[in-house]
């Protein structure tokens, strides 16, 4: 349930129209709640303030707040279009998430609706206590206050955001917020996979991604009845009608019910594109999208290539040394069997496009191939088979596309350990 709740939650906070409208709830909250001073009979021990002040503020605020709101709506258009022009578009729910914009709209749009509704209530005789008065004067302040904050760090956010460098990082925090949240648990806290026996139940979904496996809801259902289920779509996979999304079987003899079916269908969250919370693979992806249009012919930028491949060594070698210190991890779901990523689909993701794309650029090839040699040397067995693999692969494509042998030359010295 509470894994369930935690991916809700995260779902609402790529909508641009949650935060605002919250801040928009408490602000017309804050505007009616400073007149309960005058009811506690506090204002004869606070000063006086003339409701000309009052009022000049929130005429301010009133007149620059929608301005202020539609400017940053537009700058956050221009940046989204930004990252998905020069980056990808599966990189635009990271934009959308950012906090510092998302802060910032919601500041604006709020304070405008704070100062609308406080300037109406004052212009109608709502405060007339010297309490209520100051009250209101005061969170005037503190608004104005709030609002220079925001937009102080909102400029100096929207001035990289959508920026090329900007994207990669963002990318690269998601595929690792991923990688570490599946090592917390290696198999979604399931146990390792197995065949599903003969006479077992085949569940299907809808088509579409996977972007959520609920296994303490599949759990449960098995406790209830008795059951074992096998995880057959991990998240990231797409599902297509003659593809099974999970195997149910009964401990004791007879037939899978369709309630228990439907129960496990249910855990299963499926929608028209990948997430980054649970797929590491969808973030290597995105990164690979990124550094193939860097190499296509119109945009011809080798160096964005290069940090891509940085970044892959980075999140390997994560993934690797998480990988060793979790070895020992306890199952929390021992009903539920759950495949484990595969290190070559892992690697097919990450580096099959900047070899691709990059083969005839010897830069990209030889920093490659450096990469690939270092994950051979750092990694475990899966992980240097699948490194050499690669770079012998990226020899031959280097190969085909050059044909200086120059160039060939360096690229033979470099890939010497994948002989």
């Amino acid at each position: 349930m509470w894994d369930r709740l935690s991916f809700v939650v995260r779902h609402f906070r790529e909508r641009l129209w949650v935060k605002p409208l919250i801040v928009c709830v408490l602000s017309i909250g804050a505007v009616f709640l400073a007149n309960l001073v005058d009811m506690a009979e506090l204002g004869r021990l606070l000063p006086k303030i003339t409701q000309e002040s009052i009022e000049t503020l929130l005429k301010i605020m009133a007149s620059s707040m929608l301005m202020m709101a539609t400017f940053a709506v537009a700058s956050m258009v221009a940046a989204y279009a930004s990252a998905s022009s020069a980056a990808t578009p599966r990189s635009f729910p990271l934009m959308i998430a950012d906090d510092v914009s998302q802060n910032a709209l919601s500041v604006f749009v709020g304070a405008f609706i704070y100062s609308v509704v406080a300037l109406v209530a004052l212009m109608n005789g709502f405060y007339v206590g010297r309490g209520s008065q100051f009250i209101l004067f005061s969170l005037t302040i503190v608004v104005f206050v709030i609002i220079i904050i925001t937009f102080i760090r909102w400029v100096d956010n929207i001035a990289r955001l959508g920026r090329l460098g900007h994207t990669i990082t963002k990318v690269e925090q998601a595929a690792a917020k991923a990688i570490r949240k599946r090592h917390s648990a290696p198999r979604l806290g399931g146990v390792a996979a197995f065949s599903p026996p003969d006479g077992s139940r085949a569940v299907f979904g809808a088509i579409g991604y996977v972007q959520h496996v609920d296994t303490a809801a599949l759990q449960k259902r098995a406790e209830a009845s008795r059951l074992r289920i096998v995880v057959a779509a991990l998240p990231g996979t797409f599902c297509a009608p003659n593809r099974p999304i999970a195997w149910v079987m009964r401990e004791e003899p007879g037939n899978v019910s369709d309630e228990d079916a439907e129960a496990t269908a249910a855990a299963f969250v499926i929608g028209d594109s990948r997430v980054f919370e649970q797929d590491p693979r969808f973030g290597l992806l995105v990164l690979s999208e990124i550094a193939s249009r860097a190499l296509s012919p119109a945009v011809n930028d080798p160096g964005t290539a290069i940090c891509v491949t940085g970044t892959f060594v980075r999140l390997f070698v994560m993934w690797n040394e998480r990988g060793e210190a979790d070895d020992d991890s306890t199952v929390l779901f021992d009903r539920v069997a759950v495949p484990e990523l595969s290190m070559a689909d892992m690697f097919d993701d990450a580096f099959t496009g900047i070899a691709r794309d990059g083969a005839g650029n010897v830069e990209v090839v030889v920093r490659l191939l450096k990469a690939l040699d270092s994950l051979a040397v750092v990694g475990d067995a899966a992980m240097r088979d699948n490194a050499l693999r690669h770079a012998r692969l990226a020899v031959v494509r280097a190969e085909n596309a050059m044909q200086i042998p120059d160039d060939l030359r360096v690229i033979r010295e470099v890939a010497r350990f994948a002989a």
